[in-house]
């Protein structure tokens, strides 16, 4: 069977391989699509942090049952499926908590394991989740939504509440909407005008600012004096990390759902004064997930999605999808079975 690995930053390797073996406990799933993220194109860089190469890419999945134990009566041969990629190891102390998406050992696919840029994959049954009502492109986008899910619970977010979103990514663009859908108010922020423009015509952001034209202004006269009660950085940007805190309100929060592989700064007497809630947001979990499918028909998923190529020409195309003039929104690559 055919894979796809990024051997080292920069270059990636079709090769093919015997297919896997089912485990015991375990489920063998073919891939239809694989959703492309910051993650996979921050691999590519060399800049992803808790990576190592080589490695098979791969964690935003769309698969079908392949392969079952007879006595796996919820889940059938052909059954389409959702994979949570995140490998928890049930017992430590965030586990104990329900916090399975910061194990203390965890592995998420396609980073710390192989993922699923392969036209075959053998998956615990217990990361699998049943979408049969759902095309195979909105199965490969429930995963990147989930993360934004995830940092609106996290805050607590509820209706009425005006938050700014730093990024309009797939993340930021994820979380945007979903916060709609619970009742919010969004103001995004990005330098791209194209992502800008998405935002407000696609997703329907009412205020859609430039970072680089004075957006604390801006912001100020929006919400009355106010500022954000949340904001949330989905870049990942050692300057938005450390500046978002400067568009929130007094006893706000402030969701870091961007990584960065550095060090951050903040001044303790400015985060002090607003008795700021300094929280990360990390991965998802089940009830992310499901909050995502019971909306995701809500969702541009079309237009969400701007490329698609099958995984025989992923190679020559991966490093235009790194480029901004390319108005890459979500990449996505497609398998299939001859």
């Amino acid at each position: 069977m055919k894979y796809i690995i990024c051997q080292e930053p920069g270059r990636f390797e079709l090769k093919e391989k015997e297919r896997p073996v089912r485990r015991t406990g375990e489920v063998l799933v073919k891939i239809h699509r694989v959703g492309i993220c910051g993650t996979d194109l921050h691999a590519y860089g060399g800049n992803q942090a808790f990576f190592k190469y080589p490695r098979i890419l791969g964690h935003e999945l769309a698969g079908e049952i392949l392969d079952i134990a007879q006595d796996e009566d919820d889940f059938r041969i052909g059954d389409q499926v959702i994979v949570m990629p995140y490998v928890s190891c049930g017992t430590c102390v965030a586990c104990r908590n329900g916090k399975t998406n910061c194990c203390t050992q965890i592995n998420v696919l396609g980073v710390h394991v192989d993922g699923g840029m392969q036209q075959i994959i053998s998956l615990s049954k217990n990361l699998l989740i049943p979408a049969n009502n759902l095309s195979l492109e909105e199965m490969a986008i429930i995963e990147p939504l989930a993360i934004g899910a995830h940092a609106l619970r996290r805050a607590a977010i509820h209706k009425g509440e005006t938050i700014v979103v730093i990024g309009c990514g797939p993340i930021g663009i994820g979380l945007m909407k979903l916060a709609q859908i619970k009742g919010a108010k969004v103001i995004a922020l990005d330098m791209n005008k194209d992502r800008l423009n998405y935002a407000a015509n696609q997703i329907g952001v009412s205020h859609v600012l430039d970072v680089r034209e004075s957006p604390l202004e801006k912001i100020d006269k929006i919400t009355n004096g106010d500022l954000a009660t949340a904001v949330f950085d989905a870049t990942g940007n050692k300057h938005a990390l450390e500046s978002g805190v400067s568009y929130m309100s007094h006893g706000g929060r402030f969701v870091l759902v961007g990584l960065s592989k550095g060090e951050l700064t903040y001044v303790h007497p400015q985060i002090h004064a607003k008795e700021t809630t300094l929280m990360c947001s990390r991965n998802a979990t089940l009830e992310d997930f499901q909050f995502v499918i019971d909306h995701i028909k809500d969702f541009p998923t079309d237009s969400f999605i701007t490329h698609k190529v099958h995984y025989s020409e992923m190679i020559e195309h991966f490093d235009s999808w790194l480029l901004p003039e390319t108005n890459v929104v979500k990449a996505m690559v497609t398998f299939d079975w001859k």
